[in-house]
């Protein structure tokens, strides 16, 4: 079956914030800071307010709350405020100080070249560790030495005595590059106050009533949330921005409706960033290779402010997935969390799941190495049988299902590992160095877990309304489906309606993978409920016992006779019309990716030549959607790994602010994908299934890096991203 979104996006109809603005809407400039710390000692917006079209210049004294921190809660956070426009000083490039509206966006732009503005710049802190050691700029008084926490979730007490015993301890460091989400659709927003006085916000959102109530907890506002169209998210569209708060604001101000589309530069200045920070792993084994202690001590950067989620995912996630597949019994983590003269960090697709995965498996296979064992058979010494299941681990997980070793023997026939010597000698022959890697994973999905859906029946069909909303992922065809199936209508019956907070229902973003196991089975609970009442109608109309009726077919049916009604003639006046909130376990996806590269060893260049996915989604609703997240999130992983890194400078100047200096892998760097799916059903909801969006962003990485690895001299270092110089290097190294 196609999409149902397909014809529409793909024929120049999409709904886009930048296509549907209001009648007569201003445009909007954000005057931004060329420096990375500064104070601000004189700033003069005369010209700015006299110049030709301009109907208001906000400064940060304009914003009635004018601090948008909202973290998610960790234990011994330092929370410092969040301006929406810059009060007296910057902390990093980008960070908006002055916001200029005007008729046109021309007009707009001119007159913010006439704010006449003076700094006196500061010593920046740039890199995390370097943050952190005695003597580095300071950001914040509150957060002294730049410690914004020092989180310590998980401190196994028996960790140190297994390590000073072991066997065998392996030790590995590795560093997370900083990388941009880069949706298709920059971020872009429209505010204005509707004809009650109530403010509007029409913005590119991952889900309209997650982002109304975080907006609504800064302002205080009774606000609406609306959402179109979204042209990739990856969770960067997931929170609150400076630009929001400004733009309502503005709107306020002016009594105008107001819009703003980010240019791609201003979305690498202010977007979100993900993963920079360093950690250091030593793991534990017995002589046999069993595994028994992981510690890992990891530094990461938040930026310069506390996005939503950065330190949640810094911490929890990322420590939740240290376990992996793997039986290790005793586990500590430590992270510390670093203020920085740079763009705040917050989700990107796997949000903590890519990091933890690449540390693991980067850690087996140098296991493997140092004590002699074979890596595939070091994994099955040491992945969790299906007996075991459900498992409780160190790191708070509670694993329901999973066929680890049997997932990766139907990875390696997919991959034909058997063949790769032969591949590897032909390589060879024409100078090329060709290398294979795996990378086992299991991440946690479903955060978040409860969810609201609406279901409302009309003689001509159903309209199923929902609070998290998509960017791609295929929404309107599997719930329009799911929902069609459960009801017994044809799927054309069913419209899935998103993108509005006021539909007053419960729920979430569409983040964390969740959205088919938490919003899924929100369908399937409301559905029933409208099955419910219509079976008790169906009984009154057919003059039968509600025990003698049969549904079937989108009909209910006397048993034995030929006397039925549909659910649809059932629905006049809305006596079908049912919502409802369901709440949903975490569920644990997994799989194994194997990838194979050869390395050109005169330049260093990686050609990835083929790329096999393995994964355990639990239970399939659409093979076409499912291999396409895991397809996208490889391409992204991918990126990660090879090519995408965000650079600033010792001073914080940022020198990746455009794709001519940040490189996104193109069509031709990437091979044909080979996706195959070995499910375990997932046994904690309905539907049973599990998360998908996530699998490939999370498992590429290491694939990748352990392929290169491969492929070098034994012991050659190398961290992300391998590019062609990084791996020419290391080959003249080795």
């Amino acid at each position: 079956m196609s999409r149902v979104e397909d014809l529409r996006l793909l024929t120049g109809r999409g709904n886009f914030t930048d296509d549907t603005r209001p009648e007569g809407a201003a445009a909007a400039c954000f005057l931004r800071s060329p420096h990375a710390h500064a104070s601000i000692t004189a700033l003069d917006i005369t010209a700015a307010r006299a110049a030709p079209g301009v109907l208001a210049v906000l400064l940060a004294g304009d914003i009635a709350t004018n601090d948008i921190a909202r973290p998610m809660p960790v234990a011994g956070l330092v929370v410092p405020p969040w301006p929406a426009l810059a009060d007296g000083r910057v902390l990093h490039v980008g960070q908006p100080i002055a916001l200029v509206v005007a008729e046109t966006l021309p007009q707009a732009q001119d007159a913010a070249e006439l704010i006449a503005i003076e700094f006196t710049t500061l010593p920046a802190a740039v890199e995390p560790r370097a943050a952190l050691a005695p003597g580095a700029a300071q950001l914040w008084p509150q957060a002294p030495g730049n410690l914004a926490c020092d989180w310590q979730g998980f401190a196994d007490p028996q960790v140190a005595e297994i390590l000073a015993g072991a066997p065998h301890v392996v030790h590995l460091g590795l560093a997370q590059s900083r990388i941009a989400g880069a949706p298709m659709e920059p971020r872009n927003a429209t505010a204005w106050i509707d004809e009650n006085g109530r403010p509007v916000l029409r913005a590119a959102s991952q889900g309209a009533r997650f982002l109304r109530d975080a907006l609504a907890g800064i302002t205080g506002a009774d606000l609406r949330v609306l959402t179109g169209d979204v042209g990739g998210a990856f969770g960067l569209k997931t929170p609150p921005y400076p630009e929001h708060v400004a733009l309502l604001a503005a709107a306020a101000m002016t009594g105008r409706a107001v819009h703003w589309q980010a240019t791609r530069s201003e979305a690498f200045a202010s977007d979100t960033q993900a993963r920079e920070g360093f950690a250091e792993a030593r793991l534990a084994l017995d002589e046999a290779g069993r595994f028994l202690a992981l510690d890992v001590q990891s530094v990461v950067a938040l930026g310069a402010f506390l996005s939503t989620a950065g330190a949640h995912i810094a911490t929890s996630n990322f420590a939740r997935c240290l376990g992996s597949l793997y039986r290790i019994p005793h586990i500590a983590a430590r992270v510390r969390l670093a203020f920085t003269n740079t763009v705040p960090t917050g989700p990107y697709r796997g949000a903590g799941r890519p990091e933890a995965n690449h540390l693991m498996e980067r850690l087996v296979e140098a296991a493997a190495r140092q004590t002699g064992h074979d890596a595939l058979a070091l994994r099955r010494l040491n992945m969790l049988a299906p007996a075991a299941m459900p498992y409780s681990s160190p790191v708070n997980t509670c694993i329901d299902s999973g066929d680890f070793v049997g997932l990766l023997d139907a990875a390696l026939r997919h991959a034909d590992v058997a063949g790769f010597p032969a591949r590897r000698a032909l390589a060879e022959s024409q100078r090329r160095a060709r290398g294979l890697g795996i990378s086992c994973f299991l991440e946690h999905s479903g955060g978040m877990p409860i969810e609201g859906a609406a279901l409302r029946l009309t003689p001509q069909g159903a309209v199923l309304r929902m609070a998290l909303h998509g960017s791609g992922q295929g929404h309107e065809t599997v719930f329009a489906r799911l929902a069609a199936e459960r009801l017994g209508l044809a799927t054309d019956d069913v419209q899935v309606v998103q993108g509005d907070s006021d539909f007053a229902l419960g729920g979430s973003a569409a983040v964390a993978s969740r959205g088919t196991a938490t919003a899924g089975s929100a369908v399937v609970d409301v559905a029933a409920e409208v099955l419910r009442k219509g079976q008790a109608l169906a009984a009154q109309r057919l003059e039968a016992a509600e025990a003698d009726l049969v549904f079937a077919d989108g009909a209910y049916c006397v048993a034995g006779t030929d006397r039925k009604v549909t659910l649809l003639t059932l629905a006049e006046g809305g006596a079908l019309d049912s919502q409802g909130m369901t709440r949903t376990a975490e569920t644990y996806p997994n799989g194994c990716h194997i990838a194979e590269v050869e390395i050109d060893r005169d330049t260093g260049l990686v050609t990835l030549v083929a790329y096999t996915a393995t994964d355990d989604c639990g239970v399939v609703l659409d093979h076409h959607l499912a291999d396409a997240q895991v397809m996208g999130g490889a391409a992204q992983g991918i990126g990660q790994a090879l090519f995408e890194r965000i650079a600033y400078d010792s001073e914080g100047q940022l020198l990746s602010a455009s794709f001519m200096d940040y490189a996104l892998p193109r069509a031709a760097d990437l091979p044909g994908f080979a996706c195959h799916s070995a499910p375990s059903p997932c046994r904690t909801n309905a539907l049973g299934v599990k998360g998908v969006g996530e699998a490939g962003a999370t498992a590429a990485p290491a694939a990748i890096m352990n392929a290169i690895a491969d492929a070098l001299p034994a012991g050659a270092a190398l961290q992300l991203p391998a590019t062609a110089e990084a791996v020419w290097r290391a080959l003249q190294a080795g």
